[in-house]
């Protein structure tokens, strides 16, 4: 769905023209995962699949929302009565957007809200931080408040972490607000400091395919939850702030000190190899070497599987059909539990692979996966 038939899909709901529509990006994540509520290193770039809204400012206090991807009429709400944990449906989402901005002191007073996607809900792809920073952005223009979008995605976290209750970090909401076209975003998540890596795959006859398992996943659950209170206690027995300090060349020497804490050492392993996986991809597409960052992605899937312990039947069985078909590399993406995993490989491997992946579900009695290709986007914006 494009910019103007959610224009007309406004007007035919609220009677009138928006004041304008705005996209932003759901996201893949090349490298670096789990380690942003760490305070490390992350490497996403933008999908060209957003969430799109229209969106007309009100001076009255009401919030009406809509969307056309999910049944049902418009839901209006009193930004008044805005509260953390009360909604457990897709509203948390914008409605924590308008009650993190208030929170933090801008007078937002209301909005008329369209909104439409095409990012894969449950994918892995960010689908629920493009609906936060689309409506964020939008407020931004239409209540000129003069935020960047590094701002933007620190109050779109907050939203999903206090509003929706979900205990994600910094990565999602950053990439979908400051991704460029043709570049991956490498992200320090303690300072927010970025740098645009150029990332043009088809220039060097390359190609990512991202390959949706169809098996939902949801941050919300506990799992993640978890994952994220080992990490705290590992710090914490460490004596560090945040595992992010833990030097990859101390790695030997910290785990020895966490003792019997299996689960501990294992969670902490991950978080620093993957943090030193993100700068070696940063060197190695820097310097030009872009064939060579698939090896490192195969080392973060086997992280993310054995030490992490998140992957499951799907993401391993296109990881390792992949890697057996002729790809450069492979690994899931996104938070785990399901979701999607990526393939980098040649241009002419792309037909085989796909096949190969498709014909290994079939064989498996897995849902058929969803293929496309990963082409980095532009990030949040105005399109009217």
């Amino acid at each position: 769905m494009g910019a103007q038939q959610v224009r007309d899909g406004f007007a035919a709901l609220y009677g009138t023209e928006p004041d304008g529509v705005w996209a932003a990006p759901g996201r893949v994540n090349l490298i670096g995962e789990h380690t942003d509520y760490n305070d490390g290193f992350v490497m996403p770039f933008a999908l060209p699949h957003t969430a799109i809204a229209a969106v007309s400012r009100r001076e009255d206090g009401v919030l009406r929302l809509h969307s056309a991807d999910i049944e049902g009429g418009v839901v209006e709400l009193g930004v008044a009565d805005l509260a953390p944990e009360s909604d457990k449906s897709w509203t948390a989402y914008p409605a924590g957007v308008v009650w993190a901005l208030r929170e933090a002191g801008h007078p937002v007073t209301g909005a008329d809200i369209h909104l439409a996607s095409t990012v894969p809900a449950g994918a892995g792809l960010s689908s629920s931080a493009a609906l936060e920073v689309v409506v964020a952005l939008a407020l931004n223009d239409l209540y000129e408040l003069g935020l960047r979008g590094w701002q933007l995605a620190r109050l779109c976290q907050r939203a999903e972490n206090v509003y929706v209750g979900a205990p994600v970090g910094i990565m999602d909401q950053t990439a979908s607000a400051c991704c460029e076209a043709g570049h991956a975003l490498f992200l320090d998540t303690r300072d927010l400091s970025q740098r645009q890596i150029p990332f043009d795959l088809a220039a060097e006859g390359m190609r990512l395919l991202v390959v949706d398992t169809q098996v939902k996943h949801s941050h919300s659950e506990g799992e993640y939850g978890k994952r994220r209170a080992g990490c705290e206690k590992g710090a914490a027995l460490l004596g560090v702030d945040a595992l992010r300090d833990v030097a990859y060349d101390d790695l030997d020497a910290a785990l020895a000190r966490l003792g019997d804490e299996e689960e501990v050492r294992r969670l902490v392993r991950h978080i620093v190899t993957e943090n030193h996986r993100v700068e070696r991809v940063v060197s190695l597409l820097s310097s030009g070497d872009t064939r060579a960052i698939g090896p490192v992605l195969v080392e973060g899937h086997a992280s993310l599987r054995d030490d992490f312990r998140i992957s499951c039947p799907e993401l391993d069985l296109v990881v390792d059909t992949a890697m057996a078909s002729g790809a450069l590399g492979a690994r899931m993406t996104g938070g785990g539990f399901g979701g999607s995993a990526i393939v980098l490989l040649e241009e002419a491997d792309v037909e085989p692979v796909t096949k190969a992946v498709e014909k290994a579900f079939a064989t498996a009695g897995f849902t058929a996966p969803r293929l496309f290709e990963a082409v980095p986007a532009a990030g949040a914006r105005r399109l009217v």
